[in-house]
């Protein structure tokens, strides 16, 4: 239903997770019972989940250490990894900046130019770990650097920036054609973000395994505010799960729905499945972890962007080990710690046996959700407060 923003303008309204709730069904599930797995093009991960390709959320270790927990995390191709032989003293610096000189000075570290020695270095690293390697570069890099990535080992390639189209114009510049670029590489491809149902069936028209979900939720992202472009995450995800259902209809190819931003806790994640996300991508949460890069922060690809930066460095805090944020246990109550184990009781608790199942389930839109009944919380500062 549309709404009339102005006599000469009407818009759809649109949902974010915070507006809807999953509706428990009639039967319930013992949580042993139910399986949160999921696969990308053949690859199987125990969890339905990706680290976000960020310099404050993913390292060489952390690649490693995420995927022996089931997971996978994508590295950023064009980050401090591969700008700077001694990576960690480079983010020890970042996390040290004043708040008012954060984005000045990434911006002047940033300037660093990629070595191509050591977009393989990396690569091997992570294969050496004994886990899957993903890693993430944008569409302007994609043709500069992929095959040094493809000759070191890499099994996914990511391609990502703030909107990714399947049809980019240009009249500086030759654009990837990701349509070609998909079908002559030899290894699965995911491709984000976006935020419509049409940009989402066009990018699955391109051959991609998987495309990533949200324009601006990220916590560290500003482009909401800075270019004014974005669409709530409930919404974007329910979009892109209907073009899924047209693309297999056409093709009898099933496209892998990544939910990207926008989720702090395990309800979050659980909503994102329930409007129809295969998979999620998450990384202020990981950032929390003791084995996080970041040292508590995290920033965004766009931050250090030198004409237009469209996110900022904040501070998260460390709150546990990386198992204790996926898989628990917990010893918080506010939803932040052992995600995966929150998304598997949710799944039980509404009788769901797996992530295909529970994308069926009923959802409403309850603006009241996070308010009923939770005053005193609210108050104290605690739990939902």
């Amino acid at each position: 239903m549309e709404v009339e923003i102005g006599k000469g303008k009407f818009g759809r309204r649109a949902y974010g997770f915070n507006d809807v709730a999953i509706v428990p069904s009639r039967r319930t599930r013992d949580p042993q019972d139910v399986d949160i797995s999921a696969e990308v093009a053949g690859f199987h991960f125990d969890l339905p989940v990706l680290a976000s390709a960020m310099d404050g959320v993913v390292d060489p270790k952390f690649a490693i250490e995420m995927g022996k927990l089931g997971g996978l995390a994508v590295l950023n191709l064009e980050g401090v990894q591969t700008r700077y032989e001694d990576a960690d003293s480079v983010l020890k610096k970042i996390a040290g900046f004043s708040k008012e000189e954060a984005t000045c000075k990434m911006q002047e570290i940033y300037k660093e130019p990629i070595k191509p020695e050591l977009v393989r270095k990396r690569i091997e690293e992570i294969k050496r770990g004994g886990v899957v390697a993903a890693a993430s570069l944008t569409p302007q890099k994609v043709m500069e650097y992929y095959r040094i990535a493809l000759d070191a080992g890499l099994d996914i390639l990511v391609i990502q920036g703030t909107v990714v189209s399947a049809e980019h114009l240009s009249t500086t510049v030759e654009p990837l054609d990701l349509n070609k670029f998909i079908k002559s590489v030899s290894v699965p491809v995911i491709v984000g973000g976006c935020c419509s149902y049409t940009s989402a069936l066009h990018l699955m028209r391109t051959g991609a395994a998987g495309i990533l979900v949200g324009v601006g939720p990220g916590a560290a992202c500003t482009t909401r505010q800075v270019l004014g472009i974005g669409v709530p995450q409930a919404t974007a995800i329910a979009d892109a799960a209907a073009a899924r259902m047209r693309h297999l209809d056409e093709t009898g190819q099933y496209v892998k729905v990544i939910a990207d931003g926008g989720m702090r806790t395990g309800g979050d994640i659980a909503k994102a499945i329930a409007c129809g996300a295969d998979m999620v991508m998450i990384g202020s949460p990981l950032t929390r972890a003791k084995e996080a890069p970041g040292q508590g922060y995290h920033w965004g690809m766009a931050t250090f962007h030198p004409d237009l930066p469209r996110g900022a460095r904040v501070r998260t805090d460390v709150a546990g080990s990386l198992k204790e944020i996926l898989v628990g246990p917990a010893h918080e109550n506010d939803g932040t710690l052992n995600l995966f184990g929150a998304l598997r009781i949710s799944m039980a608790t509404c009788g769901y046996e797996n992530i295909k199942a529970f994308q069926k389930t009923e959802v409403m839109v309850a603006p009241s959700l996070q308010t009923e009944g939770k005053l005193l919380q609210r108050t104290q500062g605690v739990g939902m407060g």
